[in-house]
């Protein structure tokens, strides 16, 4: 089975607060659900048409395990705490079995 990785660039940051408290909820969601954050942080470099901007990448055993953390109670109620705090661009991918 091919594990699933979700991808999410902040394209900006509103309210640092509201990040935080998001953060302090978020990550323990996303673990328990079997997340394995591999990448958290700004780009080392960018190169073509990339942007220089934070990116988050979560590891899961498979896709539906991210999917399903995604639509946790307990990741969907740190989306509540974040509201409008950032712009960004989640997605969920298949990796290469």
């Amino acid at each position: 089975m091919a594990k699933g990785y979700l991808i999410t660039f902040y394209h900006s940051i509103k309210d640092p607060d509201a990040m935080a408290a998001y953060a302090k909820l978020a990550r323990p969601a996303i673990e328990a659900a079997g997340g394995r954050f591999l990448v958290r942080g700004m780009p080392t470099q960018v190169y073509e048409s990339g942007l220089d901007e934070r990116t988050v990448m979560v590891e899961f055993d498979s896709v539906e395990q991210a999917i399903a953390a995604h639509d946790s109670p307990g990741y969907q109620e740190a989306l509540k705490v974040m509201g409008d705090a950032a712009v960004r661009d989640m997605r969920i991918v298949e990796g290469i079995s």
